[in-house]
């Protein structure tokens, strides 16, 4: 089934249920990460790719694991290194049990089209090189190899890069981090409790143990393309909230004329680049995601503010002149953007 038109009216409700219990599932694993397990499930209903930034220690490649283990799917993981060849994605040479050299397929082929989720730990370690072919797998969702073309329907790509370390790593191109439907910040929980639990409970200190105690594949994840199409096709934005996302959007592009205001900043000169058309239709598409998943058949302003931060702020490129203060800049921006623009 592929035409949304033909779904039963129950079927967004049936699988809203099964979003529920994939983010429960998630969260039963991971601790203090609430906010962040709910965006990383609207980018998977959303079929977006996802990177995870922070620090070292902070749950990253657990989460992510955590994340791929639910979905079911074949799953795959490569970790990212300084001598990591583009070709180490798509096969492998080895001597074979006769002696002889021989070629076997790699971790993006090996599953054919059953590959669901391929997980790159470490990417900022990877070379340009591997970024570029990652970047037509997670634009296309295909490679070229053996003098043909593989597909992978049913692939997400889910990233992480550790912000701590410098040394021999390879900053991401725009372009990759683009293919990216959200750039999402690990932080260490802040609860006192929460801490306490991470440092004492002997659960938390086995991360492969954790994983393995989460269900397994509680979703289908051949169907989540029908599901996400279906979102998409069948839950709506009046004229006002598309005037109002439109205007959120530009402004984010051009602060200047909406009058945002940052302090000991010249808003005319602020802005290099901001969202394009991709992450413009994300910014849509995760708003009516998470409309769905909180059970509403219409789009309202607040969907918007729930995934702008996670879908924008890598899109957002300044002067060079304010890059020693970036992160905080661009923070500011998106708040006064959300401060200003009129809600319908």
């Amino acid at each position: 089934m592929s035409n949304a038109a033909t779904y039963s009216d129950n079927y967004l409700s049936d699988w809203h249920q099964q979003a529920v219990t994939l983010q429960n599932n998630i969260n039963q694993t991971i601790l203090g990460q609430e906010n962040i397990i709910e965006l990383m499930v609207l980018a998977i209903f959303c079929r977006g790719h996802i990177l995870l930034e922070g620090d070292v220690g902070v749950g990253k490649t657990t989460l992510l694991r955590a994340a791929a283990e639910s979905l079911g799917g074949d799953f795959e993981r490569i970790e990212g290194t300084i001598d990591l060849m583009p070709h180490d994605l798509v096969y492998y040479t080895h001597i074979s049990s006769d002696g002889k050299p021989a070629v076997s397929e790699g971790p993006l082929l090996k599953h054919g089209e059953d590959l669901s989720i391929f997980f790159f730990n470490e990417i900022n370690r990877a070379r340009p090189q591997v970024h570029s072919l990652l970047l037509r797998v997670m634009a296309e969702r295909s490679v070229t190899a053996f003098n043909k073309t593989f597909h992978f329907p049913h692939l997400q790509v889910f990233a992480d890069r550790n912000r701590i370390e410098k040394d021999e790593t390879f900053e991401l191109p725009a372009a990759a981090r683009d293919r990216f439907m959200m750039e999402l910040h690990i932080k260490q929980p802040k609860a006192e409790a929460q801490l306490k639990e991470l440092m004492f409970n002997t659960r938390y200190y086995d991360a492969d143990k954790l994983v393995d105690s989460a269900d397994k594949a509680v979703l289908p994840f051949n169907q989540l393309n029908d599901i996400a199409t279906a979102i998409q096709s069948q839950i709506h934005a009046s004229d006002a909230v598309q005037d109002y996302a439109y205007h959120l959007c530009q402004a984010l592009r051009r602060p200047q004329d909406y009058n945002i205001q940052i302090s000991d900043v010249d808003s005319e000169k602020l802005v290099l680049g901001g969202m394009g058309p991709r992450g413009i239709s994300y910014l849509a598409r995760c708003a009516r995601a998470n409309a769905w998943l909180k059970q509403r058949n219409n789009v309202i302003p607040e969907d918007f503010h729930a995934v702008i931060r996670a879908i924008s702020k890598h899109r957002i490129f300044l002067n060079p002149v304010y890059n020693y203060n970036g992160e905080a800049i661009i923070e500011e921006l998106i708040s006064g953007v959300l401060n200003t623009i009129p809600s319908p």
